[in-house]
């Protein structure tokens, strides 16, 4: 069987898992350049594409400003989420201490914790402490949230990378740091990348801390702003809600793009290794 037959075939094969995955943003995007008049039509394709409405939803809706909060939110939360698990799970994969094994446990059992069962406690918290509509408090409960995840992930992957490579450059006359961060952190920068993706994208979708802790427009992120133009409205101008939630989808699919191939090569190496 000739390449081009091998590739045509699986391709057969994945088709009805492509049309699968692409349906919902088809959808999306083919009602977001309806006309308000068609956005019910049951017909298919739009009787002329009004391009019109994604810069019309940019204005009504303030998007641009939920954005930009949302960027803040996802990057700040992914940095500190980052620089607090690496070492975390270096001292859990290299380290033997008292309870190691307790606090392992522990942080798989946190994950079993849906936000949704802490989000009274932490509003509580959040608002003794004068908070609410914050962004950095929204920033530091996501980080929180995210962090046990990101150690539980990394230490798994840390402890198959040989004790030897740093051994080696005890021998040269490497200090500990310099060891960590010139042997060590390049050969772990795919699972790194793979924490760090995964943590963007839990705190750039996640809805119910939002919507609990940020009150006003101008604070509010992009799934609390999307939400926003359906509840309480009497009337729904869907087209505007399709766009919005198809742009909302663009910063991840570019992220992905941009580190995919750090994404696979972390997948792999935490596989096969």
């Amino acid at each position: 069987m000739s390449k081009l037959t091998r590739s045509v075939l699986y391709w057969l094969l994945l088709s009805p898992l492509v049309v699968l995955v692409l349906f919902p943003f088809a959808v999306m995007f083919i009602t977001a350049v309806k006309p308000q008049a068609e956005v019910l039509d049951p017909a298919w394709w739009p009787s002329a594409a009004r391009w019109a409405n994604f810069a019309e939803m940019w204005r009504a809706t303030g998007f641009g400003g939920a954005l930009l909060n949302s960027l803040y939110v996802s990057g700040m939360a992914t940095v500190i989420t980052t620089a607090v698990s690496i070492p975390a799970a270096y001292a859990l994969s290299r380290y033997r201490f008292a309870g190691r094994g307790a606090f392992r446990q522990f942080l798989l059992v946190s994950q079993m914790l849906s936000p949704i069962v802490l989000v009274v406690g932490l509003f509580r918290l959040v608002a003794a402490m004068g908070l609410i509509d914050s962004l950095h408090a929204v920033t530091m409960v996501y980080a929180a949230f995210n962090t046990a995840f990101s150690v539980w992930m990394l230490q798994s992957y840390f402890a198959t990378i040989p004790k030897d490579l740093e051994e080696a450059a005890w021998i040269e006359r490497a200090s500990p740091f310099q060891t960590l961060t010139r042997v060590f952190l390049p050969l772990a920068v795919p699972a790194m990348v793979v924490t760090a993706i995964f943590t963007f994208i839990n705190t750039w979708n996640e809805f119910v801390v939002a919507l609990t802790m940020l009150r006003q427009q101008s604070a509010y992120t992009l799934p609390i702003q999307i939400f926003s133009l359906v509840a309480g409205r009497y009337t729904v101008e869907w087209h505007y809600v399709m766009a919005a939630a198809f742009v909302a989808t663009i910063p991840v699919a570019i992220l992905f793009a941009w580190l995919q191939r750090y994404l696979v090569r972390g997948l792999a190496l935490g596989a096969v290794k």
